[in-house]
């Protein structure tokens, strides 16, 4: 089999051992490899912090046939009934089967209950490992059916370290800088870190503009106006930024803000802890996310400048 040119497919752990983060989980999951068993899973949380990754691990290192179906390609009632139905009824060579259904939450609800329907039916023999981004978007019926495990980012260190190993592997100079910017420009994706990363690789050396990374990501914009402009000026190109970006979610700068800021309120560190704190509970809540983050900012600026 050819190796893959792709990092994030060429260094995917394969074992349990080299799963990074979710420490958690490991323990129950070593447990379904020993017994060679497990019960239908439903692993839900943010995109490439390692769900599907899990999912093909737990495949991997039992004694199982298995189907793997990308629902974000194939999410119709047809591929359901026909396609699922089929691999879980035919005779395997092994006594168990495993489908896993990666991104299951683009399944519609009608696909969803069909989906129900046989994992009753081929439960004595056929388990199922269902991923989602949000687990809202699954019916409860499915739900019930399935041990429903949050998959938790792993933390920057822990990207870093898996990150650094895989330069070394590669034979890749680099910066360490250059990838704390890579890091914190994608976290918690690591998947996209790891990506973006390959791509900044020129003769085997990590080759970026670090300027201008920053200026093209907007959560690194606003760390660097917090931390370089004065208060007038980081209010205006503030409120510039968001009206620019058309933001949708602000989870990851909520997060990132928290990560550095020692970097741009060092002196009012639990001041700011607490602002981010009480903001991102309202980001939740309101209608006009990108209002309740500006606000957030303002308050932000009156406490660190």
């Amino acid at each position: 089999m050819a190796e893959h040119s792709l990092w994030v497919e060429r260094y995917r752990p394969t074992q349990l051992e080299n799963y990074v983060g979710n420490e958690h989980l490991k323990a129950k999951v070593e447990r379904y490899i020993k017994s060679n068993d497990v019960p239908h899973l439903l692993l839900y949380g943010r995109a490439g912090t390692g769900k599907t990754t899990l999912a093909k691990l737990i495949v991997k290192n039992i004694e199982c046939d298995y189907l793997y179906i990308n629902a974000s390609d194939e999410n119709s009632v047809d591929t359901v009934r026909n396609k699922v139905r089929q691999f879980a009824s035919t005779i395997g060579f092994k006594d168990m089967k495993v489908i896993v259904l990666d991104e299951c939450d683009y399944i519609t609800p009608n696909a969803q209950a069909a989906l129900r329907n046989l994992m009753e039916t081929f439960s004595k023999h056929c388990r199922f490992i269902l991923t989602c981004n949000f687990v809202e978007r699954i019916i409860d019926p499915l739900q019930s059916r399935c041990q429903v495990f949050e998959i938790i980012p792993p933390s920057k260190k822990d990207v870093a370290v898996h990150l650094t190993k895989v330069m070394e592997l590669e034979s890749i100079t680099y910066d360490n800088e250059d990838l704390k910017v890579l890091i914190d420009s994608s976290y918690p994706d690591v998947r996209k870190i790891i990506n973006a990363t390959q791509r900044s690789v020129v003769d085997n050396k990590v080759v970026m503009d670090r300027q201008s990374t920053i200026q093209n990501d907007y959560k690194l914009k606003v760390l660097d106006i917090l931390k370089t402009q004065d208060k007038k000026t980081a209010f205006s190109n503030l409120r510039q930024l968001l009206a620019d970006n058309a933001i949708r979610d602000y989870s990851d700068c909520f997060r990132l803000l928290y990560d550095n800021v020692d970097e741009f309120a060092a002196g009012n560190m639990a001041a700011v802890i607490l602002i981010l704190a009480r903001y991102e509970q309202s980001d939740m809540q309101v209608v006009d996310k990108e209002i309740n983050f500006m606000a957030m900012l303002i308050e932000l600026l009156g406490v660190i400048k």
